[in-house]
């Protein structure tokens, strides 16, 4: 049994109360690890390191924080194995994927963010004889709340552009994924950061979550996770004025019209709709297809899903692994039983599969292709968060328009389409923080990222995100002859 420990004041350490979770691994369903399940005392702790460490931590040159990213950086990939080991361990997915994806991504966050401050130029500006040089200063301790589905590779997306700002970070991985972070926090010992700059704290969202959020001494809050939490946060952040980013929920339309390069999106496709078991906020889980097109699309996709290979996440052969949690498992048993019950018809999966041998207790299920749904339909309008798509047929730009912003959310929209003009028609009405092009999951980290509508507001990537991490000062100097 693994115990998971806080990482406060540059030390690994106990629950302060000694409360603590069990973690489950996926794909086998039993308990590996217990994690603390932080209060407001262990919190308290993490607080008054980060006092003792922000003025120094503040003081130092850009470029000097960043050494310590890159070192950080340099060790993970040290230790890549390990990393990505436990990342399929914690979250049930391929461990090709850990290692190909995600723990590359993790470091990749860490070195773009440790050489992106230094390279954007300061900001000032000139009117006769007054000249104005704006000043960014970090917010002190910001908090960070992460997500289970890309538990390291979204932890780092926050934490180091909020370190290289300068401030400060009470870090909460998810309850359900903490292995990675754990790791991160032995290898930022090794690092030699200085101490109270980074604290981890394990636990759920209603106690150590919201206490976080709730704390008057957090001065910012960035949060990425489900639409529901990220409204509550929203709620408890206005009585204290914190700034807030929240990157939530995505219900995303794929539109594919028939003059698309037929091939390569029918490989983009698999992923967009069942990379991480479809549990990534930018999959694609609404698929519009030209109705000339529909049925050569809709038997040739099905054929490729059929063959997608489910089960243990460490046999090389598996493509799509475990489900992360019994209770996310049985929400989306419920999403495909409601589809029946509005006379959707399965094309493919909707039943966990037969899987023996050590995996056997594990929470799976069948990469799942349903149509016949209404565009009112809960499985058209809800984040299901798992490997299930619906199949829509359109006739033409203004029909398929309709249909994919005829939802709540307003994340990302995928066109297919070899029509330039379309391409820039339809991105300029489309209802979505971001438009790929006969592509998905291209990240230039720096390029905003982030949703509309019930999927979030604020940015984050490359300087949108240090300027929510940082605060802006004029500083007006006029001058006499």
């Amino acid at each position: 049994m693994i115990k998971i420990k806080n990482y406060i004041n540059g030390k690994l350490s106990d629950s302060l109360d000694n409360e603590y979770l069990n973690v489950f691994n996926p794909s086998t369903g039993i308990i590996y690890a217990q994690c603390p399940n932080s209060s407001r005392n262990d919190l308290n702790s993490a607080i008054k390191s980060s006092e003792k460490s922000f003025s120094q931590w503040s003081k130092l040159k850009q470029n000097e924080r960043g050494e310590f990213l890159f070192s950080i950086a340099d060790l993970i990939e040290k230790n890549m194995d390990e990393f990505a080991n436990a990342e399929s361990m914690d979250n049930g997915k391929p461990y090709n994927l850990s290692k190909s994806l995600d723990i590359p991504r993790s470091i990749k966050n860490l070195r773009f963010f440790a050489s992106l401050a230094n390279s954007i130029e300061p900001e000032s500006y000139h009117k006769e004889n007054v000249v104005s040089h704006i000043l960014k200063q970090p917010l002190g301790i910001v908090g960070t709340i992460s997500p289970w589905n890309l538990p390291l590779y979204l932890f780092t997306w926050k934490i180091a552009p909020a370190l290289v700002s300068g401030n400060c970070v009470i870090a909460k991985p998810s309850e359900i994924t903490p292995y990675t972070a754990y790791l991160l926090s032995r290898i930022c010992i090794e690092a030699e950061l200085p101490k109270g700059v980074l604290n981890i704290l394990h636990g759920d969202g209603k106690t150590i979550g919201r206490e976080i959020v709730r704390h008057n001494k957090i001065k910012a809050i960035s949060f990425t996770g489900g639409t529901k939490t990220g409204r509550e946060i929203a709620i408890e952040s206005s009585n204290s004025l914190k700034k807030i980013n929240l990157e939530m929920g995505g219900k995303n339309p794929v539109i594919i019209f028939d003059d698309c390069d037929y091939n390569i999106m029918m490989n983009s496709l698999l992923k967009s709709s069942f990379l991480n078991q479809g549990q990534i906020c930018l999959s694609g889980s609404r698929i519009y297809v030209q109705k000339t097109l529909y049925k050569k699309f809709r038997d040739d996709f099905i054929k490729k899903v059929k063959k997608l290979k489910v089960g243990d996440p460490f046999d090389d052969k598996t493509e799509q692994g475990a489900i992360v949690s019994e209770q996310h498992l049985k929400k989306i048993v419920k999403y495909v039983n409601h589809a029946i019950d509005e006379g959707g018809h399965i094309a493919v999966g909707g039943n966990a599969p037969i899987i023996t041998g050590k995996c056997s207790g594990g929470w799976y299920f069948s990469p799942t292709v349903i149509e016949g749904l209404p565009q009112n339909s809960i499985l058209n309008q809800e984040e299901i968060f798992g490997p299930v798509v619906t199949l829509n047929k359109f006739e033409g730009e203004d029909d398929a328009v309709k249909m994919a912003n005829n939802t709540e959310f307003g994340l990302a929209s995928i066109i297919w389409t070899e029509d330039l003009n379309r391409v820039h028609k339809l991105a300029e009405v489309l209802e979505s923080g971001l438009v790929w092009v006969n592509c998905w999951l291209e990240r230039d980290l720096r390029t905003p990222f982030g949703g509309i509508k019930n999927s979030g507001f604020g940015k984050e990537g490359g300087k949108y995100v240090l300027d929510f991490f940082t605060e802006p000062k004029n500083i007006c100097t006029k001058y006499y002859d």
